[in-house]
């Protein structure tokens, strides 16, 4: 049995059902499952432990980012003031050159930009497959293993290119035997349902302007018969509402909901343009969101009505979305950002630094369809951030610690714990080596400028 102490944090922030927060408290794990979250004295288990000096810090769950495209890192501050087609349509012809050595410079630069920042389980959302390109989802696994976090790729796809109708070009997308077949083939050979588990698979469409009525209904049947979820695009901008209209006569939520894709197995990018009743059939059905609040901000693309859905009772998480529409992976300013965005609208209360940050742990572990993460709680497994509230950025913050980390400038984590293994210490990446992580990444990056 392996034992880890986690002592004397300046505060815990549980997520649990109550909120609980203990000031000056310590975090006992054992074989990366939490024991004992308490103040004062450890108890007699705690004998031999190894310890993580938490002084100085700040612990909460690890963070889960629900909604991301590692590919798209290498690819940032392109298309920079055009809104969704725009930019779709200008970085098409790029995408078109990923391949497998690319996959791995991005999903390395990318998950390690997550983990610094206190991300613990992300998904990712690869949805380009160019003709002749193999082993993609397979390479960002392998990255992601050798990081040390929870991974929840999507097998992302699109069968409508524009000879179709469709907005990607036609040699981006796939037929739909193709897709299926290769969803299966990489459910059955990664995803593992039980309790702990490192990765597990989404089915993935892409969107209503990129996906056919018949791949959504064939994906939404097959995710359902391998047990794994489904995830999607949807409702991201006023283009799209117009689109889906005059297309099939209804608004995105509403096609959704015809084709099958709403209930407790699906969670749903952006949902930006919604109507009243939208929001509430998404609640009703238990339908889950994963707000980017940066990456709509940068497109123009309007404000998710995250208060309204959590007013419903709709699951909602957060997502950094791909680094060519955020140029950044850093998830505690996601929800920096969803806290201020929030309050755009007059509301100074619309949405509290603590509401922020449940929707980075315990939003995004419902996103994901995991009960295992998302709280600092006996039984639940040990992923926690340990964030500095000591230093220039948080001096003059010592009334309310919890709230600094949210409210005060996003910095790196001091220590990740994934599983009860270090993947961030001393604010650096542990299992990797960052430097050689950031040289191979700008020199994919300087490739494709070139060829572009």
């Amino acid at each position: 049995m392996t034992k880890l102490l986690v002592e004397s944090c300046e505060a815990v922030a549980t997520m649990d059902d109550a909120g609980t927060e203990l000031p000056l408290a310590s975090v006992l794990i054992e074989d990366g499952v939490i024991r004992w979250v308490g103040g004062g004295s450890p108890p007699p288990d705690a004998e031999g432990a190894d310890v993580i000096d938490g002084r100085g810090t700040v612990a909460i769950p690890g963070l889960i980012n629900a909604h991301h495209h590692l590919y798209q890192v290498l690819t940032r501050v392109r298309a920079q003031d055009q809104g969704l087609f725009g930019w779709l349509t200008e970085l098409y012809p790029v995408w078109a050159g990923v391949d497998a050595e690319w996959e791995r410079a991005a999903a390395a630069v990318g998950l390690a930009e997550l983990a610094l920042s206190g991300c613990s389980t992300t998904t990712d959302y690869h949805y380009v497959f160019p003709r002749g390109g193999a082993g993609l989802i397979e390479t960002e696994i392998e990255v992601a293993a050798k990081m040390g976090v929870r991974f929840h790729p999507c097998r992302g796809s699109m069968d409508m290119g524009r000879s179709a109708g469709g907005l990607p070009p036609d040699e981006v997308v796939q037929d739909i035997d193709t897709i299926l077949d290769h969803t299966q083939a990489v459910v059955r050979r990664y995803h593992d349902p039980g309790p702990g588990s490192m990765i597990r698979l989404a089915a993935a469409p892409c969107s209503p302007f990129s996906a056919s009525e018949r791949l959504m209904r064939d994906s939404a049947d097959l995710a359902r018969a391998l047990g794994v979820r489904l995830h999607t695009h949807v409702a991201e901008t006023a283009d799209e509402d117009r689109y889906c209209q005059d297309r099939f006569g209804v608004r995105p939520v509403e096609l959704l909901d015809q084709l099958g894709w709403l209930g407790p197995d699906v969670w749903l990018a952006h949902c930006v343009h919604l109507s009243d009743k939208d929001v509430a059939r998404l609640a009703e059905t238990g339908t889950a969101v994963a707000s980017c609040p940066t990456s709509n901000l940068r497109l123009g693309s309007g404000i998710a009505r995250v208060r309204a859905l959590l007013d419903e009772g709709a699951p909602v998480g957060l997502g950094v979305d791909g680094s060519a529409s955020n140029d950044a992976g850093n998830m505690l300013a996601e929800v920096r950002q969803a806290m201020l965005v929030s309050r755009a609208g007059g509301d100074p209360s619309a949405l509290t630094a603590r509401e922020a940050l449940r929707l980075a742990t315990r939003g995004g572990a419902a996103c994901l369809g995991r009960d295992d993460v998302g709280s600092i709680e006996p039984g639940k497994r040990a992923d926690i951030a340990l964030f500095p509230v000591e230093g220039l950025p948080w001096t003059g913050a010592e009334a309310d610690p919890v709230a600094a980390v949210i409210h005060c400038w996003p910095g790196r984590v001091r220590h990740l714990l994934v599983e009860g293994e270090a993947v961030v210490r001393d604010s650096r990446l542990v299992k990797v080596d960052e430097d050689a992580i950031a040289r191979d990444g700008r020199r994919i990056g300087s490739r494709i400028s070139v060829r572009v």
